[in-house]
């Protein structure tokens, strides 16, 4: 068996948390860590062979994962683009920012020049 998980009684080894990139060494017979954390026990040796496998792998899709980012980045720009001019266009003049308390100010030059008009009718 090569998983353990946290809180297990195990032998001598070395025990190696990959998703934190912890390492316990347990010289005699011991407990792993409490938790919900996988182990899995390997050598020192083997990890050492495994590295350059895996630093090979990432050479080979070094160039994809560009490639998809730049795709990623291209339309995010794109869609960020017609995202602004949908919101433009469906825009109601509403902005949250802005507090009209006292009321806005074209309301009140309408009602002024109403009111200039109504008594210049009656005179």
């Amino acid at each position: 068996m090569l998983k353990y998980s946290g809180g297990e009684r195990v032998g001598k080894g070395t025990y190696w948390n990959f998703n934190t990139l912890a390492r316990i060494d347990i010289r005699e017979e011991g407990t792993l860590p409490e938790g919900k954390a996988s182990y899995y026990r390997m050598p020192a040796a083997a990890l050492m062979l495994l590295a350059p496998v895996l630093g090979l792998l990432y050479a080979v899709f070094l160039p994809f994962i560009g490639i998809a980012m730049a795709i990623k980045l291209v339309g995010q720009k794109v869609g960020g683009g017609l995202k602004e001019a949908v919101q433009g266009s469906a825009s109601f003049g509403f902005r949250p920012s802005e507090s009209y308390l006292a009321g806005r100010k074209k309301k009140e030059k309408k009602e002024e020049a109403s009111k200039e008009g109504d008594k210049k009718k009656e005179g």
